[in-house]
């Protein structure tokens, strides 16, 4: 008893105090009052940005499968665009064959192994035979091309990036159309090389670089990049550096390309070379 007399000796004002203070906000609550009105809203304004923070957080974590359904319906996109786009008057044939009509197939594919720290880069996708990859297919991301298909097997492929110094694609300027080689000189990742561009042609910093299409490989007009400087040397040719427009230490997710008229065209010129 003592024991209990002296802890509310020396604690008492400070229970008496709590008690007071329950009362006082149980009041509050109880009464529609200006204070309760006051409470009531601070209290929602705190479960409202709670639960504004929560979702948010709901939505990061989901970021990665709606970057991935994103991804599935852009190739649907384009491979529905490219049986729109390419339709042709066919004049000698009564048969509707929409997979004549149709160029290319895009297949989506995810990164999972990549690099850009060497000489020869090369890209590993998780896309392979089962998938209808082949070699020597394009491979492209939404802000421009990344390579070509060296190797295949079952379920992945590998990709030669054009940071490779055995990369080599036809490319031209947009605005005019002169066109050239495209190369990496092993240097600098946010640098490419365009040749054969006669020192006489309008080059101005800032001016776009793309696909010409004559490769069989790559469609024509796919982004490249966008051109950082230039020198004409005395020569007969400039010398230009394009800012590529794929950021390779961030890519992530391609599109593997398949050109469906690639063998026809391949064959036919092949039977020319071979009569000159």
């Amino acid at each position: 008893m003592r024991s209990l007399l002296n802890f509310l000796k020396k604690f008492g004002n400070v229970l008496l105090f709590i008690l007071l203070e329950l009362i006082a906000f149980y009041l509050l609550a109880a009464r529609p009052n200006y204070h309760n009105i006051k409470l009531t809203k601070a209290i929602n304004a705190t479960k409202a940005a709670m639960r504004k923070k929560i979702n948010n957080a709901v939505d990061y974590f989901s970021l990665s499968d709606i970057n991935k359904q994103l991804v599935r319906e852009n190739e649907e996109l384009k491979n529905t665009l490219q049986r729109i786009y390419k339709s042709e008057e066919l004049t000698t044939f009564n048969v509707t064959d929409s997979i004549y009509r149709q160029q290319y197939v895009y297949i989506s594919a995810a990164v999972v192994n990549n690099s850009v720290n060497k000489q020869k880069n090369y890209i590993t996708l998780d896309r392979g035979r089962l998938s209808g990859v082949k070699e020597d297919m394009a491979v492209i991301c939404p802000e421009g091309i990344v390579g070509i298909i060296v190797e295949v097997g079952r379920n992945y492929s590998i990709a030669m990036s054009v940071l490779n110094l055995e990369f080599r694609l036809s490319a031209r300027l947009s605005k005019n159309g002169y066109f050239g080689s495209l190369t990496w000189d092993g240097g600098n990742v946010n640098s490419l090389i365009l040749k054969e561009i006669p020192n006489h042609v309008n080059v101005s910093v800032g001016d776009t670089v793309e696909t010409t299409g004559y490769s069989a490989v790559f469609p024509e007009g796919i982004m490249i990049g966008t051109i950082s400087d230039f020198d004409e040397r005395g020569g007969d040719f400039l010398d230009i550096k394009i800012q590529p427009s794929t950021d390779f230490r961030k890519l992530s997710n391609a599109y593997i390309i398949a050109n469906l008229k690639k063998d026809e065209q391949l064959k036919i010129e092949s039977g020319i070379q071979g009569t000159r």
